[in-house]
């Protein structure tokens, strides 16, 4: 007989879903949106639809598996964690816990996915990794300007009178925003949208901005200017509120409208449009993450961020300088469930940098790898070296569901449960602040096992199991110890299925700064603030510009969360190259041609897709896709970090195309 039950999407994505599945005869049959739920309402994507999929896949890991020449072997659970036990001793005793590198993703948004840092504190300390390939440099430019990153409540867009969607297609990756774009809209709310791609959330805008990829900053800069021209600043909120105004307005002085125009390609009337929008307030600025993957990127940020306090957009209704929202995750009691006081030793490269780290650390060296929630070899910048770095490994032990690219390399691949097989509370950083509860509904096949359970196994054979002797439910309770004074429990949130967490729903608005001075802060004790560009332009690097002439973008896939679904379509995907309509006309290519995408790094093959509206001399590939399919893209990406050291610059890139016979 067939039950439904509540359950919540796990994946690491804005909308943070919560849903009904369907189990019959012990297995998962259908996902569905839940209703019920005060921000999903029943509505989800096809990628959290996908998880009964991959529940249910034939290609699932289904036992612990030891490499054995060029072939894996099955292996017992007791002995891939006796020699994995015995291996992560020998390496410590030898040569010290920071041989041992953990390297991790966002794979999970669950609660119980931070076991993994408990472990390896108790280990003593690994070498960890540091910033994000995905939104880390936008992380540390708010940080740098607010304290923190905070954004406005979903519900708080009803008080805009004008949005601006700035880099991101929330159609495709934040799909209950978009429906919340479409209500205000209809109430009079004017939605602008600024992206290099004439995407589905540009065609439900009243405006298009099309500009040039990675000169977002440089916008804002421009916008500022006429802002200050025209006399519309909120001079109240920059005498009283923030430092630094004169080094900003010594940041705008030293380029000309003229030049701004020129290098973003956005026509300078257009420039002082936005800056007459930005006057009116409310406006709700809601920033993509795309556009601080560029080695500029930390300041792309906090230029935007600058426009929004020049403009008064700061602490008001309707307002708000929207990247993130780590007033989420700060609600729960990590330092209860990580220690991170125990580990005696440490070492972090960044995870952009992770490749180049393991090649080159001494005292000592990285001898073993362990990877959890992640995917390196699909998702980390410069394929060809993070290839090189992790087969140097002595050992690597990957925690996964499916053989990935990165499980190919190891020498034991562990096989870890999915959503609907653990219990867990799941929330995300980015859009609302609801945590959603995930009851456990059917057994892990095969010998498929938690990763809590793996990490308990391994923490016995080492000697600190009884830091471990707690049931899922008691680690579940250590992280929800900080909000048991707000009324929330483990009992509330698996009896109402999801559950409002205590934010600040106007960040802000007190005007109280987390900054060293309390106040917005222009110039940072970390950095000041500059009109740099990207790395790979014709403005910076013009003789690479010639060799490579189009802008290489690699956004997030419609139908996968990074690599996690791809080997479950039907039909198989393939590398689809996005072009714009220039690049077609200047090489003479249209749909479905085979092309080959290169630059100094690596190659790709794919098949050619015009895009229309892109921007002049724009080309992407969409990121995730494993070898299998003919990726990654990330052959053709650099690992360089972004100017404040904690992003990555996967779009600070250049390449060239040409029209080939065969693939």
């Amino acid at each position: 007989m067939a039950t439904v039950h509540h359950s919540a999407c796990p994946l690491n994505c804005w909308d943070s879903c919560g849903f009904l599945v369907t189990v019959e005869d012990g297995k998962v049959m259908k996902v569905e949106g839940n209703p019920e739920h005060p921000i999903t309402q029943g509505k989800i994507c096809g990628r959290g639809r996908m998880l009964e999929n991959r529940a249910n896949s034939q290609e699932r890991l289904l036992y612990p598996l030891k490499k054995a020449g060029d072939s894996f072997v099955q292996i017992s659970w007791e002995n891939a964690l006796d020699e994995i036990a015995g291996k992560l001793a020998y390496y410590k005793e030898t040569y010290g816990s920071t041989s041992v590198l953990h390297s991790h993703d966002y794979a999970n948004s669950g609660l119980l996915t931070n076991l993994d840092s408990r472990f390896f504190n108790l280990y003593g300390g690994v070498t960890e990794l540091t910033g994000s390939i995905c939104w880390g440099a936008g992380i540390e430019a708010q940080n740098w300007d607010f304290g923190d990153a905070y954004s406005h409540a979903p519900e708080d867009l009803k008080n805009s009178k004008h949005v601006v969607i700035w880099g991101r297609n929330v159609a495709r990756t934040n799909m209950h925003l978009y429906q919340n774009l479409q209500a205000v809209k209809k109430n009079g709310t004017k939605l602008y949208v600024i992206d290099p791609i004439y995407n589905a959330t540009a065609k439900l805008a009243d405006e298009y901005i099309s500009i040039k990829p990675g000169f977002d900053g440089l916008l804002a800069a421009g916008i500022m200017k006429e802002i200050m021209r025209l006399n519309l600043q909120d001079e109240e909120f920059l005498v009283n509120h923030t430092v630094g105004l004169s080094d900003l307005l010594g940041v705008l002085n030293s380029v000309t409208l003229e030049s701004i125009s020129e290098m973003t390609e956005v026509p300078a009337e257009i420039i002082t449009h936005l800056a007459k929008v930005y006057a009116d307030r409310p406006v709700s600025t809601i920033m993509g993450l795309g556009m601080q993957r560029y080695e500029n990127g930390g300041n792309t940020i906090r230029l935007i961020d600058a426009l929004v306090a020049v403009s008064g957009n700061i602490g008001i209704p309707g307002g708000g300088a929207n990247y993130a929202n780590k007033q989420v995750g700060q609600s729960f009691a990590f330092n209860e469930m990580t220690l991170p006081k125990r580990k005696t030793a440490s070492r972090t490269f960044t995870m952009m940098r992770q490749a180049e780290g393991i090649l080159s650390a001494i005292d000592p060296e990285i001898k073993m790898g362990i990877v959890t929630c992640g995917n390196p070899m699909t998702q980390v910048p410069d394929t060809n070296r993070v290839k090189e770095a992790f087969s140097s490994l002595e050992t690597l032990v990957v925690i996964d569901q499916f053989m990935t690219d990165t499980a190919m390399l190891a020498d034991y691949v562990l096989p870890a449960a999915t959503v609907f097989e653990v219990e867990d509370v799941y929330y995300s950083s980015m859009y609302h602040h609801y945590v959603n509860h995930g009851p456990k509904l059917v057994e892990p096949p095969g010998e498929a096992r938690p990763d809590a359970w793996i990490w308990t196994e391994l923490a016995k054979r080492l000697g600190f199991g009884e830091e471990f002797d707690f049931t899922r439910e008691g680690f579940l309770g250590m992280g929800l110890a900080s909000l048991v004074e707000n009324g929330i429990t483990l009992d509330k949130i698996r009896t109402e299925k999801f559950v409002e967490l205590p934010v600040n729903k106007i960040p802000w608005s007190d005007r109280h700064f987390k900054t060293p001075s309390g106040k917005y802060e222009f110039t940072s004790s970390k950095g000041n603030l500059s009109l740099s560009l990207p790395t790979e332009t014709k403005w910076t690097n013009p003789e690479l510009a010639k060799k490579y002439p189009y802008t290489f973008l690699t956004i997030h896939p419609l139908r996968s969360n990074h690599s996690q679904h791809f080997q479950l379509f039907e039909p198989a995907p393939y590398v689809k190259v996005e072009i714009a309509e220039s690049v077609a006309v200047e090489k003479g290519l249209k749909n479905q041609d085979h092309v080959r995408v290169w630059n100094d790094r690596g190659e790709i093959n794919g098949y050619v897709s015009v895009m229309k509206n892109a921007h002049p001399g724009t080309v992407n590939i969409d990121e995730g896709l494993s070898a299998r399919f003919g990726g990654s893209v990330n052959q053709l990406t650099s690992s360089r970090e972004s100017d404040n050291g904690l992003g990555s610059t996967l779009y600070d890139c250049l390449v060239n195309i040409e029209k080939v016979e065969f693939i």
